[in-house]
């Protein structure tokens, strides 16, 4: 998730608007249990004189991916506040952005970075421990977005064969 972040950061930094799509999905070094200790110590945090004034966390991917780019930004800045405005975090692939080419970051990619032993685990998953209960939602829409996907490429590639064949 950090590498990632880290680039994303970087662009919106430079000017960029970005919109991150399928967060539940972004990977995080390390084991469940770590994870879960890391995000325990992060939800402790409060205000101390009354709790229910500050500290609000929240428990989907996307906004967990969301705080790990502002970590990374000087939000308090009008330059980094315009930043973050241009940064969109969804969980799955929402409707104007499932017609969109997406691209991927190779320098943020786990197969490259990690050695083939070590733990990671996803964002979602992450979530699903701490409150977050629209994985099953994602992944049902999500499944029904790719095989929309699909019926939409075998339709173009069949339109495409029969114009080449003609010709």
């Amino acid at each position: 998730m950090g590498r990632l972040a880290s680039v994303v950061a970087k662009e919106l930094l430079s000017g960029q608007k970005v919109v991150c799509v399928r967060c539940e999905d972004i990977n995080i070094t390390g084991g469940m249990m770590r994870n879960r200790v890391r995000r325990e110590a992060y939800l402790r945090k409060k205000m101390n004189t009354n709790p229910a004034r500050g500290g609000y966390h929240q428990s989907a991917p996307s906004e967990i991916f969301k705080r790990a780019v502002r970590g990374m930004i000087p939000h308090k800045t009008p330059r980094g506040g315009n930043a973050m405005s241009n940064l969109k975090c969804f969980d799955g692939v929402p409707a104007p952005y499932d017609k969109k080419k997406r691209v991927v970051v190779p320098a943020a990619y786990r197969v490259s970075h990690l050695r083939p032993d070590r733990a990671y685990i996803t964002a979602g998953h992450l979530a699903s421990q701490f409150g977050w209960r629209y994985g099953h939602l994602i992944q049902r829409l999500e499944a029904k977005r790719l095989a929309k996907s699909k019926e939409y490429f075998e339709k173009k590639n069949s339109e495409k064969k029969t114009e080449k064949a003609s010709e």
